[in-house]
């Protein structure tokens, strides 16, 4: 059976209200503003990295930052409007990409048509259901006459009763509509990890009906990622348990930490073996990954990493160039900043690292061991990395060094043969000596090895 086209892909991730600028309230009475046309640029930027699928942040009518829903059938009206959307979905697909965008359907914003009516008219509102656990008699902090569920305590954040028969089918003719008017490939859904798993099994039969190949992801930050990626509900999550791993084992010197989650997760009798996890080192909700290490020079080895470790690659808008970004006082928008992509690639932060990445996106992409190989550590130490991936025709090793000097690596390989060449190096070849394969790796670098056949 042939993978699906998102087991063998790696994203590129948009926020478009933060990189293009967008007011940062959504007034009803304001004309539309045409900034999806500012996306195209990135379109061929983004298959330059090797990516081949676009995660589109919220791009529907809210009233700030997206997650904050107004109306999930018009495009918010600082992006553009439904036929601008549908026009950039058929330039992205023209180039062979996929498009997945942002599905928020925990909660809504308080300006969602349905709770205002519920405001406007209280107990008489035939959309009091619509709300989890909305309650009269008493106060909400917002000082409405009645209580509501929240997402995690932001009372802007209205959590929706997804068990109401009328609330899913508002949400899920809303995905039928794009799936129809936009061509979509895919949901990311927001806060997968508060959605009951009956409405996860409603929406993956009502879009795998539709299409056996749209691709549904989860955000969840804790828990057994099995529970949510099964053939009932979601065919990925993000990999939160991977992603702090990913770069503090850089800036603690201590590869043991994420080779420890990899293990549980994917080596023999691992937890999450054959699943596709999407992997990220930053975020629309987290630092930049440049903000959190303590030595810029080790984005090089991380971003080896992310490459070539089992799962679904994602690279953050700007985060190729290693720009800096903390999240400030009750406000995420330095992690989703207006850029110039111009401006960029004429003044990176860190010149090199955008061709690196695209060097190791065009290597996975041509290693069906690093997209669906199997893994086994062969070696970890606080500062080097050594592991496995191997399909039935293809053998790949990839060695990490975060040390800032050259290190020379001996690797016990008893059930390999023959020569290995280097795929990052081109024409630098290592041969097996009596089951030992001695390899020098560079500083904060590594190597990608691939067994001659």
């Amino acid at each position: 059976m042939q993978p699906y086209w998102y087991q063998d892909t790696s994203f590129y991730h948009l926020y478009p209200l933060g990189l293009t600028g967008a007011p940062p309230y959504n007034h009803n009475s304001a004309p539309v503003e045409h900034h999806l046309d500012q996306l195209y640029p990135w379109l061929e930027h983004a298959q330059t990295l090797g990516t081949r699928a676009l995660y589109l942040g919220p791009v529907f009518e809210s009233s700030t930052h997206g997650y904050d829903t107004r109306d999930y059938y018009h495009v918010d009206r600082r992006l553009g409007d439904n036929p601008a959307l549908a026009r950039f979905s058929d330039g992205l697909h023209q180039r062979g990409m996929h498009l997945v965008l942002d599905a928020v359907f925990n909660h809504v914003g308080r300006e969602f048509w349905a709770f205002r009516d519920v405001l406007e008219k209280g107990e008489r509102s035939v959309y009091v259901d619509w709300f989890e656990n909305l309650r009269f008699g008493q106060t909400s902090p917002k000082g409405d006459p009645f209580s509501y569920e929240s997402w995690q305590g932001h009372y802007d954040l209205v959590k929706l009763n997804l068990a109401h028969p009328d609330v899913r089918a508002h949400l899920f003719d809303a995905v039928r509509m794009w799936m129809e008017q936009f061509n979509i490939d895919g949901l990311r859904l927001d806060a997968a990890d508060c959605i009951d798993f009956d409405f996860l099994r409603a929406l993956r039969t009502f879009v795998k009906t539709r299409r056996e190949d749209f691709w549904l992801m989860g955000e969840v930050v804790h828990g057994h990622y099995r529970d949510w990626v099964n053939e009932d509900t979601l065919d990925s999550v993000t990999n939160y348990a991977a992603y702090k791993g990913l770069y503090s084992s850089l800036s603690d010197k201590n590869y043991f930490e994420i080779a420890h989650t990899l293990e549980n997760q994917f080596g023999e009798g691992g937890s999450c073996q054959g699943l596709y996890l999407y992997n990220f080192v930053d975020n629309h909700d987290v630092d930049r990954v440049a903000s959190k290490l303590k030595d810029e020079q080790h984005l090089y080895p991380l971003y080896l990493l992310l490459f070539t470790i089992p799962g679904i690659p994602s690279i953050y808008y700007g985060s190729e160039w290693g720009i800096q970004g903390l999240k400030g006082e009750h406000t995420d928008a330095p992690l989703r900043p207006k850029l110039d992509l111009d401006a960029l690639r004429n003044h990176p932060a860190h010149p090199a690292l955008a061709g690196v990445i695209a060097k190791l996106g065009k290597i996975r992409v041509g290693s069906p061991a690093l997209r669906h190989g199997d893994f086994k550590t062969l070696f970890i130490n606080h500062q080097q990395f050594a592991f496995r991936r191997r399909v039935a025709d293809e053998t790949v090793l990839v060695i990490l060094n975060s040390d800032l000097q050259e290190i020379s690596l001996n690797l016990t390989l008893p059930d390999a043969q023959g020569e290995f060449f280097d795929l990052l190096n081109p024409g630098e070849v290592f041969t097996l000596y009596e089951g030992s394969l001695q390899v020098p790796v560079p500083p904060a670098w590594g190597r990608i090895l691939k067994a001659r056949r």
